[in-house]
């Protein structure tokens, strides 16, 4: 999508007789919303005082092109207004600070703490309900929109948890501890809030857990079992395989091993799930990062439970395959593993994002010509 200064105005020219300035006002309040940024900056940079336009929709009442693009979380064109007029900030008619982490804006946010008017007046100030930004956080689900799209209710709690302490990590201490007009803290309207969300994301890692678990001990039983067992049985006079020295002999003794002892992993670690008590602070850290150590140590079992069976079968068919034996196990091998990663990697890919960032990265991306 890309939008000029001039086109933008053609879209919302109406008839013959609309003055120009509403025009402008509309385009500019469009191109806010939608994050087209040289639009914006091309209008401010013709007249600047499009900066005190106000939106006169029922949903937009007090919104200028800043607040807009703070509520929309659309960082480039925060940064670009505040270069262009810094006192912009200081709107009387709504704290764009409450505003952004009203809408869960972190991005907004990192940059707007940069301000000295935020940090020793913006962000003491409280809104309508004597909510400070802290109580504006601890809030589930406060904003108009889903600033980033977030797969389960297990994630999402962590991303809760997150979200909250990077809110908490900005503020001054003695906000944790500031009442509203309800007489709740911060803490206590993080506790209410989030308590059906807990249940949810405990429900489904305790069903998510439990089916890995049979999996990861089904794992564990093959994986005992092959170990102990030697293709080509023992040299009696000897003692010692009948096919030492191949090359398959060793594949199949060493991924055995290592089947039998991630599964072994996997297990516990899904069974430490299952039997953990899931508080709320536990989806912070702790939970993710078992998951994510048991779908590892399953995925590491499960390759190498296929590649010790290859191995081990590749006996059999070794004389009629001859130099197409490698092929064809590595081909066969594939195939499962393929599925698995299919099915699984997104999720593992969540939980490792969810551990590695700070906060959610924005789902809202800013057009740009």
């Amino acid at each position: 999508m890309c939008l000029t200064f001039d086109s933008t105005l053609v879209l919302f020219a109406g008839k013959e007789e609309t003055p120009k300035m509403e025009k402008i006002e509309t385009a500019i309040l469009f191109a806010a919303q939608n994050g087209i940024t040289e639009t914006v900056k091309k209008i401010l940079k013709e007249i600047p005082m499009a900066i005190n336009v106000k939106s006169k929709g029922k949903e937009e009442k007090i919104e200028t092109p800043l607040l807009l693009a703070a509520k929309y979380g659309i960082k480039e064109m925060v940064v670009k207004i505040l270069k262009e007029i810094p006192m912009a900030i200081n709107d009387e008619s709504n704290n764009i600070v409450l505003l952004a982490v009203k809408n869960r804006q972190t991005h907004v946010l990192r940059v707007l703490f940069k301000h000295d008017l935020v940090k020793c007046k913006l962000i003491h100030e409280v809104d309508a309900n004597g909510n400070n930004a802290l109580h504006l956080a601890a809030e589930l689900g406060l904003g108009e929109q889903e600033p980033w799209v977030i797969p389960g209710a297990a994630l999402q709690m962590q991303w809760e948890i997150k979200w909250y302490e990077f809110v908490k990590n900005k503020v001054p201490k003695l906000f944790r501890y500031q009442l509203n007009q309800n007489k709740e803290t911060p803490d206590e309207i993080f506790n209410r809030t989030h308590v059906e969300l807990v249940k949810k994301g405990s429900d489904w890692l305790n069903k998510t857990s439990e089916s890995c678990s049979v999996v990861a001990a089904l794992i564990v039983t093959v994986a005992f079992a092959t170990s102990t067992t030697i293709p080509g049985n023992i040299n009696e006079d000897k003692g010692k395989p009948n096919l030492e020295g191949k090359s398959g002999l060793s594949i199949f003794a060493y991924s055995s091993l290592i089947a039998l002892f991630f599964s072994t992993t996997a297990l516990f670690s899904f069974l430490s799930i299952v039997t953990e008590r899931y508080k709320q602070k536990d989806f912070h850290f702790k939970l993710p990062t078992r998951i994510l150590i048991g779908l590892s140590a399953l995925f590491i079992s499960i390759v190498s439970m296929l590649v010790s069976f290859s191995a081990g079968h590749s006996f059999m068919l070794e004389n009629k395959l001859k130099d197409k034996t490698f092929n064809v196990y590595a081909g066969l091998t594939c195939l499962p593993i393929i599925c698995f990663i299919l099915q699984q990697l997104p999720l593992f890919l969540d939980y490792t994002m969810a551990n590695f960032h700070e906060v959610p990265p924005s789902s809202y991306k800013a057009i740009t010509l």
